[in-house]
């Protein structure tokens, strides 16, 4: 398989676990950096503000600064189309994925 699909692919789950994670609670790139790589995913920031820059500019996630330890700090979080995107999402992708590890899995 190409390097590009799986980049795709793998993009596609990070901006899903970046909603997830902005519908519990406010979350900062550093933080969210770190959380990607106890699944395994290894981002820079220059991977990874992009994609949060994208998803507010579209309208899934708002964000506010915040003052800590001298710093300003930016935290997002999700917004009402944010949670909705998401649960669409992981109906679409449970029902695709039903279908492809029966067919692969069994």
């Amino acid at each position: 398989m190409p390097d590009r699909m799986l980049r795709d692919f793998f993009l596609g789950f990070i901006r899903l676990h970046i909603l997830h994670h902005a519908s519990l609670e406010p979350i900062f790139g550093l933080d969210m950096i770190r959380e990607l790589q106890h699944h395994g995913y290894q981002l820079s920031p220059g991977t990874l503000y992009p994609i949060l820059h994208t998803l507010e500019r579209e309208g899934y996630l708002i964000s506010e600064k915040s003052l800590v330890a001298g710093k300003v700090r930016k935290y997002y979080r999700s917004t009402s189309l944010g949670v909705e995107a998401l649960k669409h999402a992981v109906i679409k992708g449970n029902e695709l994925l039903k279908e492809i590890t029966r067919a692969h899995l069994d």
